[in-house]
């Protein structure tokens, strides 16, 4: 029988799981960025197996929608813990499996139908985690500490980026690189066997919300959620899923974007570039702490506005370090885009998922998250990809980053008038702030 942890624990053991689940979906993006390009495109340029490897990465996106959907309509109805615990299996086993699946010099055209069929997979699993480790998060913490307990899955995003970065920075220390394309590039997918063994044995251990078994007492359960949703909450969803699109936007930028861009457009040694990533990881998650504390102080509205503020006018400048070339210059400029980040998702789980009644927040949340997904983490990289390949300058790219931020940026401005105009009212009252984006409630529609 689970144990009744504490909201502590509950928030660690969010953390452990996103940080398995990030580390297995973002595997996968470094080693399109370094790899798959020759072992399962290539047959086209470099330009082109690079873009056909980002193509594949984007599928993963594509197909988070449909992992929250499934994982939102029966988190709804059955329960929070069930879901993450089959997101966390869904996506082992496509990780793995991708560990093992044979190159295009051995079954030819088969090799990337199969590794976009497994990111399709691994897009379904990652799907149904978000909204699941943030209402774990959420629901369990008190009402003053919501955004700092919301932030810890967050912090699981860059940490298990951080994790999947060492795997491949330690592959390419001791493996040369003719291994690493032929068989090394294996191994970081391999161990995610032994990473899923471990987050299950967490997850298996905690017990479902309060929320929830409140709402399943009450026999406030929706009977298709996702319906309930766009009843009750259809201006929450168009907000939520604007505001969503900033976070995935620069967690990719940062994470997969650029680690291309320094090898292929810099001419920096994949190491570096690795290296660069693996230390920026660390301040990336205590500024994202950092902004989770101060969002329950000074408002998860504010905090949201601040980052992606700081986006809109700061991935110029971050351009203008990189293209130095220098590595430390090159880290001060994606210092500054991570602290926007975590601005960023240190606000936003609170924000978002307690814009949504209990009954349906699994489905609202997740659903509005992952739609965010769509644009900012998988259709941006090709995106400036394609960008840079046409003008040669990453003056539009930078364009393009600072555009979808300042949709962000303007999709939270009108939240409290919408959210008012609705029947919202505050319901964080131990919270200092009241701010229409700090409820957690929409009233029942008749």
């Amino acid at each position: 029988m689970a144990s009744r942890p504490g909201p502590g624990r509950i928030a660690l053991a969010s953390y452990i799981g996103s940080v398995i689940e990030w580390y297995d979906f973002n595997i996968y993006g470094l080693a399109a960025a370094l790899v798959f390009s020759r072992q399962f495109f290539p047959e086209l340029s470099d330009t082109g197996g690079t873009l056909a490897s980002l193509a594949a990465f984007a599928v993963g996106f594509v197909a988070r929608p449909l992992g929250a959907l499934v994982a939102g309509h029966f988190g709804d109805r059955l329960g929070r813990k069930s879901m993450l615990v089959l997101s966390l299996l869904t996506m082992g086993v496509a990780t793995t499996a991708i560990g093992l699946l044979p190159t295009y010099a051995v079954i030819g055209v088969w090799a990337p139908v199969l590794l976009v069929a497994l990111r399709l997979v691994q897009g379904i699993g990652v799907g149904g985690e978000w909204g699941g480790a943030a209402l774990m998060a959420v629901e369990h913490a008190p009402p003053n500490r919501r955004a700092l307990y919301g932030a810890f899955p967050q912090i699981g995003i860059p940490t298990g980026i951080l994790v999947s970065q060492l795997a491949f920075l330690l592959m390419t220390q001791v493996f040369s690189n003719a291994a690493m394309r032929a068989w090394a590039w294996r191994l970081p997918f391999l161990f995610s066997a032994v990473l899923i063994a471990v987050g299950l044995l967490v997850r298996l251990s905690i017990a479902e919300t309060e929320e929830f078994q409140d709402a399943r007492r009450n026999q406030d359960i929706a009977r298709i959620p996702l319906v309930e949703v766009f009843r009750r909450s259809p201006l929450q969803v168009l907000s939520g899923s604007l505001l969503s699109l900033a976070g995935p936007t620069l967690g990719t930028f940062l994470s997969v974007y650029m680690v291309s861009y320094g090898t292929r457009q810099l001419d920096l040694d994949s190491g570096t570039m690795l290296w660069i990533s693996v230390t920026l990881s660390v301040p990336w998650m205590a500024m994202m702490l950092g902004a989770g504390r101060a969002s329950d102080r000074l408002g998860r509205k504010r905090m949201f506005m601040a980052g992606t503020g700081l986006a809109v006018i700061a991935v110029g400048p971050m351009f203008l370090l990189v293209n130095t070339a220098t590595v430390p210059l090159v880290f001060a400029g994606l210092l500054l885009i991570a602290l926007a980040n975590s601005l960023i998702n240190g606000a936003q789980p609170a924000m978002l998922t307690l814009m949504f009644p209990a009954a349906v927040r699994y489905s609202g949340a997740s659903l509005c998250y992952q739609i965010g997904s769509i644009v900012g983490g998988g259709i941006v990289p090709l995106l400036a990809e394609s960008l840079y390949t046409r003008s040669g300058t990453s003056t539009a790219v930078a364009a393009l980053i600072g555009g979808v931020c300042a949709v962000s940026l303007l999709a939270v401005v009108p939240v409290r008038r919408a959210l008012l105009d609705v029947g919202i009212t505050s319901a964080d009252s131990d919270s200092p702030v009241r701010d229409a984006s700090d409820t957690e409630a929409l009233p029942q529609r008749p």
